[in-house]
């Protein structure tokens, strides 16, 4: 069964409770690539590597039908740039 971007979505949601979740199918819709954007408070304190295992195991059980993964951004809120100030502009 070929695995969709609902399902990505769904068990990232369900691990990460994310601020902001962006699942691209990049396989043109056969389920075998995504790339993920994935901003949520348990990635605080986090090292890149231990972020990038948390996506994997969030998706553990998919991986077995998705041939590759792009993890564009695993974040914390607080390392998201901050909005340009308005009054600078």
């Amino acid at each position: 069964m070929a695995i969709t971007k609902t399902d990505v979505e769904a068990a990232l949601t369900s691990e990460f409770n994310p601020s902001h979740l962006q699942v691209v199918d990049t396989s043109g819709g056969c389920g075998a690539s995504f790339e993920v954007e994935v901003v949520s408070e348990k990635f605080e304190g986090k090292r890149l590597l231990e972020r990038h295992r948390m996506v994997n195991a969030a998706l553990a059980e998919l991986m077995q039908s998705i041939h590759a993964l792009s993890i564009k951004k695993a974040l914390a809120p607080s390392q998201l740039p901050s909005p340009a100030d308005p009054a600078a502009a």
